[in-house]
């Protein structure tokens, strides 16, 4: 059983360019901000109330922040991770890609407070589907891990938000949407999901296109999730929160990456004698690998070679 699980933690707001930045920024500034009462958040974050209760939860769900309880004022505070930390360093403003699958990859893993993304891309196994088709299978999925009681409301607007994390709402949406005022969410240039039919609500999981995953960044995930040197291909496509599940690859787009990555001389790809296992080489860890992938990029324009 899973002991916890969370629904609608983003108050219907999924999020908007710029607002990890201001976050960051101001959380730098004091800790304490979304809970200060001497400074409101919403005159400090320029943003409504539901925005900020929002805002804090994509913070942390993304893995960008945690909260702890201070020790002097027992006020609950915002610190900034050690992955926070560097992609703020190297990436102030979230315009690269690889900076936009790592938040993705946090999110999409995160089973306790994002469980909607969670089930989405680790359990949910339709390729094509409607919202119907996605909440009753997640309705299915909780009442067998959990004992946890969810409104329909819940999944419907998870669902809503899932979508419009993933697909440009002028697409979506083109009748509600101002073409001047650009709200979209940043993780929709990973072209993970697409409508399939608009006029039925059909919408279609994507393989993104092959150039937008920098090898440094799938790297990073497969030493996560190898616990030794060695790792079955079938793992890497097929296990939960793992770079086939949550980036939505298939075998053909997986072994065109793992080729990248082995030419970098940072793992070989063994498939004789019916192995099929990937020998990870380097001796980085996750956070080493995301380093590595920023110093690589901020290399002669941040330009690779495929």
């Amino acid at each position: 059983m899973i002991e916890k699980m969370k629904f609608r933690g983003h108050e219907t707001f999924f999020i908007r360019k710029g607002w990890l930045r201001k976050g960051i920024k101001n959380v730098l500034n004091d800790a304490t901000l979304f809970v200060n009462k001497d400074k409101l958040p919403t005159d400090v974050l320029g943003i409504g109330t539901n925005m900020v209760k929002s805002l804090r939860y994509w913070l942390q769900v993304v893995g960008l922040t945690t909260e702890i309880r201070g020790e002097k004022n027992g006020k609950r505070e915002q610190i900034i991770t050690e992955l926070g930390k560097v992609i703020y360093e190297n990436d102030p403003y979230f315009e690269e890609l690889g900076t936009l699958w790592l938040l993705h990859y946090n999110l999409a893993k995160n089973i306790t407070d994002a469980t909607s993304w969670y089930f989405f891309f680790n359990e949910f196994q339709m390729q094509e589907f409607t919202k119907d088709d996605f909440c009753l299978a997640l309705k299915k999925f909780i009442s067998i891990n959990s004992k946890q009681e969810v409104a329909d409301s819940s999944l419907e607007g998870d669902f809503d938000c899932l979508v419009n994390t993933y697909i440009a709402r002028a697409k979506s949406n083109p009748k509600k949407v101002d073409p001047e005022n650009n709200i979209d969410c940043p993780l929709g240039e990973l072209n993970l999901l697409d409508i399939k039919n608009k006029k039925d609500r059909i919408y279609t999981k994507v393989i993104p296109p092959k150039a937008s995953i920098h090898p440094l960044i799938a790297l990073a995930i497969i030493v996560a999730q190898a616990d030794n040197a060695e790792i079955k291909i079938q793992t890497l496509l097929k296990e939960k929160n793992s770079l086939g599940k949550i980036f939505n690859l298939d075998m053909i787009s997986l072994l065109e990456l793992l080729n990248k990555i082995e030419r970098l001389g940072h793992i070989s790809v063994v498939r004789t004698a019916g192995l099929d296992v990937v020998k990870v080489k380097t001796k980085w860890t996750f956070l080493e690998s995301v380093e590595q992938y920023y110093r690589a990029i901020n290399n002669v324009g941040g330009e690779w070679n495929e």
